[in-house]
């Protein structure tokens, strides 16, 4: 396995990327991951390593890259539940900041990058999203469903809003699979917002799963903080490679 950080550019500047290959010469089936508010940091490098591990090549961007280079923040008390509130408010304006016009835009140019590269496999990718991460990659699938074949999205956030640009209505463009695994306990995305989005996939017909992880709160694969939840993070990666086999045949 190859990890290296690469640069992609982009129309407003050049975003810091982990790319990751498996051993051997491909080309391979190509997987965008969409990092959480958190940021790039070794927890995320541990999870593209293990998608690559099954044979992907994996760009995991820095989405907060008009803000510098990663790692932006100190998260040396991550795994600190009473700390959280504190590092979230330094993060919230980078996150506010991720518009769906510039989601769409940066999305457009990690895709350009894959698709440039001989080691990456023609045709559409799949893209997995965390936390905010997973939201922005919803955004991501409906702009680009020519391009972007699967979705894996885990314990994402403020993906049923009031707003007119809520990420949930527009599943009409997808054509191909979405997966949400929700936390049980969220309060971004409660039982709620989850039926309300399940009802607007099923009247686009869109091919989804949607599950509730029993016990689980927000945050839940990451294991560099208090929100981990050993049993939900397993079961995420069964989901994940599952999808993956039935959108690459592999």
């Amino acid at each position: 396995m190859r990890t290296t950080t690469v640069d992609v550019k982009t129309s407003d500047g050049v975003a810091d990327a982990y790319l990751v290959l498996p051993d051997g010469e491909g080309p391979f089936p190509a997987v965008l991951v969409f990092m959480d508010a958190f940021g790039l940091r070794p927890r995320m490098v541990e999870m593209a390593e293990r998608i690559a591990g099954r044979g992907y090549a994996v760009l995991m961007p820095n989405l907060f890259y008009r803000a510098g280079r990663a790692p932006l923040f100190d998260l040396s008390m991550l795994g600190d539940a009473a700390q959280r509130d504190a590092i979230f408010d330094k993060i919230g304006p980078y996150v506010i900041a991720l518009t769906p016009e510039v989601v769409t835009r940066d999305t457009g140019a990690y895709l350009d990058f894959l698709a440039a590269r001989d080691d990456v496999a023609d045709g559409p990718v799949a893209i997995v999203g965390y936390c905010m991460g997973a939201m922005n990659a919803l955004r991501a699938i409906e702009a680009y469903p020519d391009r972007i074949a699967a979705l894996g999205s885990f314990h994402a956030g403020r993906v049923v809003t009031d707003a007119a640009d809520s990420p949930h209505l527009g599943v009409g463009s997808v054509t191909g699979e979405l997966y949400f695994a929700h936390a049980d306990h969220d309060h971004s995305m409660n039982a709620e917002q989850i039926a309300t989005l399940e009802r607007t996939l099923d009247a686009a017909g869109v091919r989804y799963r949607s599950e509730v992880y029993e016990g689980a709160t927000h945050g839940f694969t990451m294991s560099d903080t208090a929100a981990y939840d050993e049993a939900a993070e397993k079961r995420h990666w069964t989901a994940m490679f599952e999808l993956f086999e039935r959108t690459f045949g592999r």
